[in-house]
């Protein structure tokens, strides 16, 4: 089984920047694909970012391409989300996520607890 614990969430102002974090734990294999998830009151849970075992395989959704850059440090086991240029559309709950990369797609078996973010205007 494994743990997910995300931290680094908060309120910013717009134009700001934030860190998550993400510890995983447990049982992960040596391809643990890592991501991010977020879901803003009354939506759905839409995708962020997302990394394979080594960050070589990367996808962003349109909507933070260039803007939040993923990233991981496999000796830690974790993955971390730098959200730039932050927009208050991008206020949400951020949930980390872990499962396998395979056949150009990834699947997703653990999530954490989630963790705030809020961007003032």
């Amino acid at each position: 089984q494994v743990q997910l614990v995300e931290s680094g969430g908060g309120l910013v102002q717009a134009g700001g920047s934030l860190r998550l974090s993400c510890a995983a734990s447990g049982r992960t294999t040596s391809s643990y694909a890592m991501g991010w998830f977020r879901q803003a009151p009354g939506k759905e849970r839409e995708f962020v970012a997302a990394t394979e075992w080594n960050v070589i395989i990367t996808m962003y959704a349109d909507s933070v391409k260039g803007r939040f850059t993923i990233s991981r440090d496999n000796a830690k086991n974790t993955v971390y989300l730098q959200m730039n240029s932050l927009k208050p559309e991008d206020t949400a709950v951020y949930y980390c996520t872990g499962g396998r990369y395979a056949g150009s797609h990834f699947s997703w078996d653990n999530w954490g607890q989630g963790t705030q973010v809020t961007v003032s205007s």
